[in-house]
């Protein structure tokens, strides 16, 4: 029974070495990305944040126009806004057992829009009201540093990068891209072929398989990430009969995202070999401008209830991507260990998954409002694709998002009390779990919980916002074929926003 057990455990354990080695190479676009871009937190006014942006069935704020158009419908009058925000986030990881924290702060435009009046007809029937409006929405605020410590006794990014070389003659490893990171651990002392082999590597931990791996040393992750998705919505909205609110939204998003991360090793003894320590570093950009649809409905079956629906069509994303990463390495005896990989860059497009949101919204007279809805969205339709002339097959990466991401419904709830001229809200998000049964990440999902104020008179009002938002996630530093070294990070987003906003064209 316990060998069973160990042989199930070696693996999963390959399994994961499989899957990183699939990842870590010097072309990203993997699964991590694709779900990246396809992901909405749908971001907006003060008010829209604290009723957990549940605002399908509600319509009559500007941050409707990137999730349901129809909403714009219900406008009466031309109104302006805009929404600053203060992002803070904090993250706490543990590595065997060593625990680290780390957190920023960042300061961001998270909404701006404008409705326009074209049309507000005193009759009950036929087109009522048409509006066009213009809003910029921050959908995803990729700032991140996370800190990862600890100390490792049983195996090294080394081991990691000597495995993926396997077979290949060390005098040809600059010829294989997918060996770009290993190929730096070769060249700064760090690797080297065993004693009677050209194809076959041992560690400096090892003295270059002389030894027994002589590890005892502390372990140092630095990720720092940095970005932004952000929406220009172009929307039409009317009120038919005002019971039935129609809209289409254009949406042009921008991505810029930035990734980096510092892996460093030290040794808490002179080994053999002379090592002492090293320092890896890898940066990746991306950036882009991608393009969708979006058409809604808003029906009044009677006057305190609505009933909203939405269909985002897939955003088709053309990108672009950057790659680099070098190392220094001390160790005794041998020269200064600084080296840089010639930096690489892509071009490619990525389709993201269409959206439906179903959602209901009922007014209490006028003390208030309540709203809920649902969201479907399957992530494992993501699919990469290639750009001009390109023949790169994606077909390998394009089948590891459908083996890896799955179906899934997120849901946001909000309510709105009145009292007088202040306003009281609260609100709730479930986004669901991404990944498939079997997936390290398996469990992972977002929680969000949010409140706020506002105060509004005839034509101006001011709100405020806060939302805090918590997801854990597993993260593998490297997988080995006998050990994935594996940090435990929760993550805790605090947005706080501020509205201000102006109504005209009574």
């Amino acid at each position: 029974m316990v060998l069973l057990k160990n042989k199930k455990m070696k693996k999963s354990i390959l399994l994961i070495a499989a899957l990183v080695a699939a990842l870590n190479t010097t072309i990203s676009q993997n699964v991590d990305d694709a779900l990246r871009y396809s992901q909405f937190f749908y971001n907006g006014t003060a008010r829209f944040m604290s009723m957990g942006g549940a605002f399908t069935a509600l319509g009559g704020d500007i941050s409707t126009l990137s999730q349901n158009p129809a909403g714009l419908g219900v406008f009466r009058t031309s109104e302006f806004s805009i929404s600053p925000q203060l992002f803070n986030f904090r993250s706490q990881s543990v590595l065997n057992g060593t625990g680290s924290e780390d957190f920023l702060y960042n300061f961001n435009l998270g909404q701006a829009g404008i409705v326009l009046n074209l049309k507000n007809s005193e009759s009950t029937t036929g087109l009522v009201t048409l509006n066009f409006g213009y809003s910029f929405n921050r959908s995803n605020n990729y700032e991140e540093s996370i800190n990862i410590e600890g100390e490792s006794e049983g195996s090294s990014l080394l081991d990691f990068w000597a495995e993926k070389m396997e077979g290949i003659v060390d005098t040809m490893l600059n010829e294989y891209p997918d060996l770009a990171d290993a190929y730096l651990g070769w060249r700064s002392w760090l690797l080297d072929p065993l004693s009677g082999t050209n194809d076959t590597y041992g560690t400096a931990y090892t003295d270059y398989g002389r030894y027994d791996s002589d590890y005892g040393k502390s372990m140092t992750r630095l990720i720092s990430n940095t970005g932004y998705t952000g929406e220009h919505s172009l929307s039409l909205g009317g009120n038919f009969s005002n019971n039935l609110y129609l809209g289409a939204t254009l949406g042009i998003i921008r991505v810029e995202y930035e990734s980096s991360f510092r892996h460093t090793e030290s040794s808490d003894s002179m080994l053999v070999s002379g090592f002492r320590a090293f320092d890896y570093n890898y940066y990746y950009r991306n950036w882009g401008t991608g393009y969708n649809l979006k058409f809604g409905m808003i029906y009044k079956p009677v006057e305190p209830l609505r009933i909203g629906f939405t269909f985002h069509s897939p955003t088709l994303y053309w990108m672009n991507e950057y790659l680099n990463d070098d190392i220094y390495s001390i160790v005794d005896g041998k020269d200064d260990g600084a080296y840089e990989n010639e930096a690489s860059w892509f071009k490619y497009k990525l389709r993201t998954p269409f959206r439906a949101t179903l959602g209901v919204a009922y007014q209490v007279k006028k003390l208030g409002v309540i709203s809920a809805e649902y969201e479907f969205v399957d992530y494992a339709m993501a699919r990469f694709s290639t750009v001009g002339s390109d023949d790169y097959d994606y077909k390998d990466k394009n089948q590891a998002i459908k083996n890896a991401l799955r179906s899934t419904g997120n849901l946001r709830a909000g309510a709105e009390a009145r009292i007088n001229r202040l306003y009281l809200r609260g609100g709730y998000g479930y986004y669901g779990k991404a990944f498939k049964s079997g997936d390290i990440n398996q469990d992972a999902c977002y929680h969000s919980v949010s409140g706020g104020a506002g105060f509004r008179d005839q034509n101006l009002y001011l709100d405020f916002g806060y939302t805090r938002m918590m997801y854990p996630q597993k993260y593998i530093l490297y997988a080995t074929s006998f050990e994935a070294p594996t940090a435990d990070i929760d993550i805790t987003r605090n947005i706080f926003t501020i509205s201000f906003g102006y109504k005209f064209g009574y």
